[in-house]
């Protein structure tokens, strides 16, 4: 129960992850590789799939890591002290925290990789299943945010039949879902016109 938790408890780790969370590194490493402010290329957003529209492959490469790491390194961080309310605190914090960085006018990315990296460290094997859920969507549809979000859809019901006792982390991943189904509104907008681009093209 979340009433488990203490307030202050709860507020340090939520604070602690949304500042980890509000690390931009896709900005941090398009500039390292040379290329610019991601901000003004292709979406404008800091995760992966627009570093990968730079041409720098492996800033788009170590920015999915870092953004996918620091979800699951508030998620580590808190748990460690707090148990799983403090962790799903912090998982919730780094989530809206690369959505939303203060650094950057709250203007950041999409936040698959982050909602990857806090369920991995929320549960290892579910985090496991749904990036295979997204490689398999992905293999048959070839639309990367079509993938994202087939993966994210499925990731409380994951949740919940490998934690039936901790409902709290199956609410978080319904959560962060739903939030992630708001950030994807405009590629819903062209899955929905057959306009959405397939993966490996423009």
């Amino acid at each position: 129960m979340i009433a488990a938790v203490h307030p202050a408890a709860a507020g340090l780790s939520f604070l602690a992850g949304y500042l980890l969370g509000s690390i931009p590194f896709g900005l941090i490493f398009t500039r390292l590789a040379g290329a610019g402010d991601v901000r003004k290329i292709g979406s404008g957003n800091i995760g992966a799939t627009n570093v990968l529209r730079t041409g720098k492959k492996w800033a788009a490469a170590l920015t999915l890591i870092f953004d996918a790491g620091k979800g699951a390194a508030a998620v580590l961080l808190a748990g460690t002290f707090y148990g799983m309310d403090g962790a799903v605190f912090a998982g919730l914090g780094a989530f809206l925290g690369h959505i939303f960085p203060v650094w950057l006018g709250f203007k950041g990315g999409k936040g698959m990789a982050t909602f990857l990296g806090v369920i991995l460290a929320m549960a290892w094997p579910v985090g496991l299943v749904v990036a295979a859920t997204w490689l398999a969507a992905a293999a048959i549809w070839r639309i990367s945010s079509l993938s994202a979000l087939v993966a994210a859809a499925l990731a409380p019901l994951y949740m919940y039949m490998w934690l039936p006792h901790a409902p709290i982390a199956a609410g978080l991943a319904a959560l962060l879902a739903l939030i992630l189904f708001v950030t994807h509104r405009e590629n819903i907008q062209r899955l929905l016109s057959g306009s959405e681009p397939r993966i490996g093209r423009a």
